[in-house]
């Protein structure tokens, strides 16, 4: 593809290629960080570790990802976005592949870390990309259809992995990770054109307009009102086992169940964003906190789990909410606040399955993992009612604002 000093104006095809290739990396990465979750006995077997130990890994990976999203944000800020996209990913395939080789357990360790670095730059970037190439009043809605791709991811990516895993062997999955990641390097290359008009951020300048209450206070929703979600999904194979009493079959049904309430979440969380702006991620952590507390009565039947499942999963529409809400909060600071955004999530993905395992180590039992997720989603609502009070007290020029978008 030419690469134009000043790129023409986009069509529809184009920017519906763009939006899928940004998508393809999300699915890449969202198989990627879930499907060793149902791989953890054949990763244990393998390199002769627990089950715990695999958990580690989880957990490193997900270390990862919070060092790199706002270190890889800053160093890469002065870089043009296509470029920053192509690099992040190549990493990540680099990392995924390193990953299928690995010896032992501490280089599995390492590998994993590295793999998890560019997470949540990518999707930093790749949220800014696709706002750019929207009208102000459907960016919510193009964000949404980006992170479109890790919600298929767990619908469709995290069993196709978990069953040639368990086929061949835990490492065709990660390589057939990182063969979706060079893909995704392949479409981003061919179909986002280069814009040097890109506006550069400046590190400095990125750092102090970061270090605002209202981004602060955003990153501080997403890392509490999200961990109910995992704190649920994380115990969900076991509460379906000892409570609901099912056999293991029902499994990847239940899995495919909260990922098409995750789809439907994810379009309706941009959706409402559009509508009502941040109010609507107080709409969406009290539904939230309203599933989660229904989640304990309805474990104890099949047919009444399922319907509970799918409500937990369309806990995903805070993310495209949450998302949109920091660029018009971030000013001078896009990059490094869009990137920060899925190291809240992965500070929520951590957070979640601590406070449930305290409570099941402690003989609450499995379900009280939905009482402590609704509980967390209160405390993230008591967080939205701080930022809005904040928000109001500003000045008119640091109110939030929609980010300027380089035209195409």
């Amino acid at each position: 593809m030419t690469e134009h000093a000043s790129p023409p104006r986009l069509s529809p095809r184009a920017i519906v290629l763009i939006e899928l290739a940004l998508a393809l990396g999300g699915f890449a990465i969202g198989t990627g960080e879930f499907a060793i979750m149902g791989l953890m006995p054949n990763v244990a077997q393998d390199l002769g570790i627990s089950e715990p130990q695999v958990g580690n890994v989880i957990s490193t990976y997900a270390l990862g990802v919070v060092v790199g999203a706002p270190i890889l944000a800053i160093l890469g800020s002065r870089m043009l976005r296509r470029h920053l996209l192509l690099l992040l990913m190549a990493v990540f395939a680099l990392g995924n592949f390193a990953s299928a080789f690995a010896p032992d357990y501490h280089t599995l360790m390492a590998f994993r870390f590295f793999a998890g670095l560019p997470h949540g730059a990518y999707f930093g970037v790749a949220m800014l990309v696709a706002a750019s190439m929207a009208p102000p009043h459907k960016r919510a809605k193009a964000v949404s259809r980006v992170l479109m791709g890790l919600t298929v991811a767990i619908l469709i990516g995290n069993p196709v992995a978990t069953w040639l895993g368990q086929w061949l062997s835990w490492r065709y999955a990660f390589g057939l990770v990182g063969v979706i990641a060079l893909l995704t390097v392949a479409m981003v290359g061919l179909f986002l054109p280069l814009d040097r008009q890109q506006p550069r951020s400046n590190p400095m300048r990125e750092l102090r307009a970061f270090n605002r209450a209202p981004v602060w206070l955003a990153l501080a929703i997403s890392s509490v009102g999200f961990a109910g979600m995992f704190c649920v999904f994380s115990y969900m194979a076991p509460t379906l086992l000892e409570v609901t009493q099912v056999g293991e079959n029902w499994i990847p049904l239940a899995l495919g169940v909260f990922g098409l309430g995750g789809i439907l979440g994810n379009m309706f969380g941009g959706w409402l964003f559009d509508r009502l702006r941040f109010k609507a991620v107080a709409w969406l952590l009290m539904w939230s906190a309203l599933v989660l507390l229904i989640f304990p009565f309805a474990a104890h039947s099949i047919w009444t789990v399922l319907p509970a499942v799918f409500a937990v999963g369309t806990m995903v529409s805070l993310s495209p909410a949450l998302q949109t809400h920091l660029m018009d909060v971030a000013h001078d600071a896009q990059t490094l606040a869009a990137a920060s955004n899925h190291a809240a999530f992965n500070v929520a993905n951590a957070l979640g399955p601590w406070l449930g395992g305290l409570a099941i180590t402690a003989g609450f039992g499995w379900t009280s993992t939905g009482y402590i997720g609704a509980a967390t989603a209160l405390a993230g609502l008591a967080v939205f009612c701080w930022a809005w009070k904040v928000q109001d007290s500003l000045p008119p020029s640091d109110q939030p604002t929609t980010p300027r978008m380089p035209s195409h």
